[in-house]
């Protein structure tokens, strides 16, 4: 029996988190959803383990680019998938050069590259684990 995945979804859009959750289940994952950057941390650092954090930066309460750097102090495995918009971040790249951040722009058919993303670093991190 393939293992079911863990992914925590936060997104400030409600109908974004809903729209990916639904999407991410039809993909056979389990997934949990946060609002705001508390949420994200309280998650990952005190609920069940995930697995991958599909996180859009612009969250509410917290400072957009401290939650990446925390994550990483922390739990510098996990998988973090940045989904929100380039234009946002095209002046902060250095955001993006840690070995466990990848970024997608929402735009378009971006679920479909998302989940692409997301299977594929999920293979990848069960073929190091072998």
């Amino acid at each position: 029996m393939k293992e079911q995945y863990k992914i925590l979804i936060a997104d400030r859009n409600p109908h974004v988190r809903e729209f990916l959750k639904r999407e991410m289940e039809a993909e056979g994952y389990d997934v949990r959803l946060a609002k705001n950057g508390r949420e994200v941390l309280t998650w990952a650092y005190h609920q069940e383990q995930i697995d991958l954090l599909i996180l859009d930066l612009n969250l509410p309460d917290e400072n957009e680019l401290r939650i990446p750097e925390k994550l990483q102090d922390r739990i510098p495995a996990l998988p973090v998938v940045v989904h929100g918009f380039f234009s946002d971040y095209a002046d902060q790249p250095d955001i993006f050069n840690k070995t466990s951040v990848f970024f997608v722009e929402k735009k378009g058919n971006s679920v479909e590259r998302l989940k692409q993303l997301v299977s594929d670093i999920l293979q990848d991190s069960d073929q190091v684990c072998l």
